[in-house]
């Protein structure tokens, strides 16, 4: 019988939850408190902050971007909770006095309004704590009015951001595209069922996303197994494979995955893990693996899907930037998100889907 020591045997090992430091888990930690990675405080392109709801409704943004610091997920390389900041201050951010789309002939900032709106108030060791303060603070945004773009942060934080959305636009249903070298569809790892390997297995079991409106492009590798495949072929999914875009082109790879997302909803939520670009081009993941797409063809199906459909959300996650000794995959990263920026604009501009490409 376990007790006090030196009475009937040693204390209990008792792991207790964690400890409510404030009246509610969003509000309980001040920025002061927050770690320095997730209070920084340089806007994406200099853009005006936007950090609460009042703020957001008062300048009525079309776009949000959203910090989601958060990397305990990972199975591996850490380092992604830096990814927000670095994506903010990647050197290709000239700010946005200049900003033009040599691609889309379009002045981004100047078709649409754009803001910074911080980042989730997450704070390490608090696993679950972190994944439902990243949903509330995605709510928050993507209620008030614009569109968020979600800055991760390794895969896990999809599960909270896609959510979010789902609820929002509810009950309009909503497609997937999501770029990965992974599945992201696994039961568990380690016994953790909210890792960085299993948002979209979530995401489905939860019904917040059905499976045959998941598209996912990129896959290559070994990794998941034929037991997560045959689970994903129960749930109707759809894949392309790294194998597929090199026989058929991405373009025709892009089309076909658009048209399976919108099979049933009107809107999507776009998701680009970065480790889908070879790692010769973006080291800077936790998981990388050989054999990705390249940079420019990345960048050309953000613009068109961007182009041929109604965005409601998106992330662009696990860029590590302790692997990323160059920043290229922070540019990479944060050329991704001009471009859907652009593409957007173009769109209000009144481009035509066939020139969002």
């Amino acid at each position: 019988m376990s007790g006090a020591q030196g009475v009937s045997g040693p204390p209990d090992f008792r792991l207790e939850h964690s400890e409510l430091l404030g009246e509610d888990e969003f509000t309980e930690f001040s920025n002061a408190d927050l770690p320095y990675y997730s209070d920084w405080h340089g806007s994406f392109e200099k853009l005006p902050w936007a950090l609460d709801e009042e703020t957001l409704r008062a300048l009525a943004p079309d776009v949000a971007i959203v910090g989601a610091p958060f990397d305990e997920g990972t199975s591996s390389r850490p380092g992604a909770r830096f990814g927000p900041r670095a994506i903010r201050m990647a050197p290709t951010a000239w700010g946005n006095v200049e900003a033009w789309s040599i691609q889309l002939d379009v002045e981004p900032y100047s078709a649409l309004k754009v803001v910074d709106a911080g980042d989730a108030p997450v704070v390490p060791t608090r696993f679950e704590r972190a994944l439902r303060v990243i949903h509330e603070k995605v709510f928050r945004v993507t209620s008030a009015g614009p569109i968020p773009i979600v800055l991760g942060g390794d895969h896990s934080i999809t599960y909270p951001s896609a959510a979010a959305v789902a609820r929002h636009v509810w009950p309009r249903k909503v497609g997937v595209v999501h770029f990965d070298a992974h599945a992201d569809t696994g039961a568990s790892q380690w016994g953790n069922l909210h890792a960085h390997g299993q948002p979209m297995r979530r995401l489905i079991e939860e019904g917040w996303i059905a499976g045959r409106n998941f598209v996912q492009i990129g896959l290559r590798g070994y990794w998941p197994d034929r037991e997560t495949f045959a689970w994903m072929r129960e749930q109707g999914m759809r894949w392309h494979t790294m194998v597929e875009i090199e026989e058929r082109g991405a373009e025709a790879v892009i089309a076909d995955a658009i048209a399976e997302a919108l099979d049933g909803p009107e809107v999507v939520y776009l998701s680009v893990d970065i480790d889908v670009v070879d790692p010769g081009c973006a080291p800077g993941t936790g998981t990388p693996e050989p054999g990705g797409i390249l940079p420019r063809e990345m960048l050309r199906a953000v613009r068109q899907i961007v182009g041929a459909v109604e965005l409601v959300g998106m992330d662009v996650v696990e860029v590590s930037p302790p692997y990323d000794q160059s920043e290229t995959t922070a540019m990479l990263a944060h050329r991704i998100v001009m471009e859907a920026i652009s593409a957007l604009a173009a769109k209000r501009a009144g481009a035509e889907e066939a020139d969002l490409r």
